[in-house]
């Protein structure tokens, strides 16, 4: 049966169908990342990106296709993770765009808005790369426009999409060497791919597979309830979040103030108190001993989307709450001109984070990225004037960013520091003395130039990288995308990346051993900076790291 016209409801339904065929492959997504390393979690970041859209849609009865999409983009822009799931939020935060005001959508006005969504999705980015994600949507979207015809069925656009979705992917290699390199297609890509698919099998009347959502860093175990009995007296209150939808019946949503809520909560007895808002919604948490006093006063403003209330005696959601926000525990700081937010992971590196001058930590990295949400709650409690971030990762910088444009509470600085190494150094240069923000920027930024960054993994994969014939399970060491060492153990890989890195007119090494590095290990690279290097000071830091058995950092 032919569609023309597409509405809120079957839009809605359409995206879920999107949602759930990109988590039933995101493992085949996953699979296509170019380093042979334990970083291919392209797939989980994209299924979370629309997760996070997908959770905004729940209990949203109906409605114009306009209000549906400007939700779902809404909830992915919260949600986004990495790269990839920054451009997949921006090109469907465009597309709600190119649909404002419009009650349904045929085949030419879908069009538009898919033309808005990619418009909007290489200008998120500062320097487009083709060869990626947005070569996909771009090509696609320009080929089913040209082709829609005064006749055209929602089918015939869906159909064409996708036909040319599929001849871009296959394309993509010969954009970008190192995929043709690696003998892999661009795996943003293909996460769109399963996206616009299970859209249309659900426009088709077709089912799509569904699995468990995607686990997200933060995803808890199942809560032990015998820590709360018949006898039990509540000590600790409920962790209490929802995402409450403004009601211009109610307040004036646009304009509200979102300090009204925050002097609300505080009122009632609130502690922990978070609240941002981002558009007409505002996403609250707070630690109350009467949830159901928050709940009523809140209302007063608008309608709950989502609503989640966990009793903290229990073991599970205490240490949830805890540590979900990053170091130091979840309770909002004095404020203050200048802060710093750094993403970390291993409690040794995070620890020294902290002691550099990092006002807070939140919790990535490699294979663990954040989400803009995780962001924006970390800006929420350092409570600065002006908020310094160190992503440390180059697949959360985008994300940083991203969170840094929807904060509306700080002067949000993203450096673009994608090693935890430039992340070190930028903090030993760490000074406010100045109290010139500009003058800050320009000093964190001239610390991390210069910085080298070099790190041992274990090959997830057969590949053929950088002229080596690399196996599964060997240890590797490279620098940025550059492959230095291939080797049997981690002492010999770590080795072997020193010597290719050259550390001749380097004063200083830091070496940040994780937990796969043993005292051998370390041993060895002690005794070969001794020998090749005896010029180099060597710095030691337990950084209690996964995935990397050394991190090395040459100032």
């Amino acid at each position: 049966m032919a569609t023309y016209e597409l509405n809120g409801t079957l839009f809605a339904d359409m995206v879920r169908g999107g949602a759930g065929n990109l988590r039933a492959n995101a493992q085949v997504v996953n699979d296509l990342n170019v380093f042979p390393i334990p970083d291919g979690d392209t797939g989980d970041n994209m299924s979370l990106t629309m997760e996070g859209g997908d959770a905004a849609l729940r209990g949203v009865a109906s409605g114009s296709i306009s209000y549906i999409a400007e939700k779902l983009a809404g909830g992915m822009l919260l949600g986004a993770r990495g790269n990839s799931g920054v451009i997949l939020s921006q090109l469907f935060a465009g597309i709600a765009k190119g649909l404002e005001g419009v009650e349904s959508a045929d085949a030419a006005a879908l069009g538009r808005a898919f033309q808005s969504g990619v418009r909007q999705a290489y200008d998120a980015v500062m320097t487009p790369t083709e060869g990626t994600i947005l070569t996909v949507a771009r090509e696609a979207t320009e080929y089913a426009v040209a082709r829609i015809t005064p006749e055209s069925t929602l089918e015939d656009f869906f159909t064409d999409f996708i036909r040319e979705m599929h001849d871009s992917l296959a394309h993509t290699p010969d954009l970008l060497p190192i995929l043709k390199e690696s003998g892999v297609i661009d795996s943003g890509g293909a996460g769109l791919v399963y996206v616009i698919e299970g859209m249309y099998k659900i426009l088709r009347g077709e089912k799509v597979e569904q699995r468990a959502a995607a686990a997200s860093a933060d995803a808890a175990p199942a809560p032990d309830l015998s820590a709360f009995n018949a006898d039990s007296e509540m000590q600790f209150g409920y962790c209490t979040e929802f995402l409450l939808q403004l009601q211009n019946s109610k307040v004036d949503a646009e304009r509200f103030d979102v300090e009204t809520v925050k002097e609300a909560l505080c009122e009632l007895g609130g502690e922990s108190v978070v609240a941002f808002k981002t558009g007409t919604v505002i996403k609250v948490h707070v630690h109350t001993m009467f949830p159901g006093r928050v709940m009523e006063r809140c209302q007063q403003y608008g309608e709950f989307l989502t609503l989640k209330i966990e009793n903290m005696a229990l073991q599970h959601s205490e240490a949830r709450v805890e540590n979900r926000f990053g170091a130091p525990a979840a309770s909002k700081q004095e404020h203050k001109r200048f802060g710093v937010v750094a993403v970390a992971t291993g409690e040794g590196i995070k620890e020294t984070f902290l002691s550099l001058g990092a006002d807070f930590i939140v919790e990535g990295g490699q294979t663990m990225n954040p989400s803009s949400e995780d962001f924006l709650q970390a800006f929420e409690l350092v409570n600065a004037d002006t908020v310094f971030v160190l992503p440390n990762n180059s697949n959360i910088v985008l994300t940083a960013k991203q969170a840094g444009e929807l904060y509306k509470g700080a002067d949000v600085r993203v450096l673009n520091s994608k090693t935890v190494g430039e992340g070190y150094a930028a903090l030993t240069m760490l000074d406010f003395e100045s109290e010139d923000a500009d003058a800050i920027e320009e000093g964190l930024n001239d610390a991390m130039s210069g910085v080298v960054t070099g790190m041992v993994t274990r090959s997830v994969r057969d590949s053929h990288l950088g002229g080596m014939d690399i196996a599964k399970n060997d240890y590797i060491g490279f620098a940025g995308k550059q492959m230095l060492s291939d080797a049997a153990t981690v002492s010999d890989a770590a080795c072997g990346l020193l010597g290719a890195l050259d550390m001749t007119d380097r004063e200083v090494l830091i070496a940040i051993c994780g937990k796969d590095a043993n005292a051998a290990d370390m041993d060895a690279v002690r005794r070969f900076v001794a020998e090749k290097y005896p010029a180099t000071e060597l710095f030691e830091i337990d950084g209690g790291q996964d995935i990397y058995p050394f991190i090395f950092v040459l100032e």
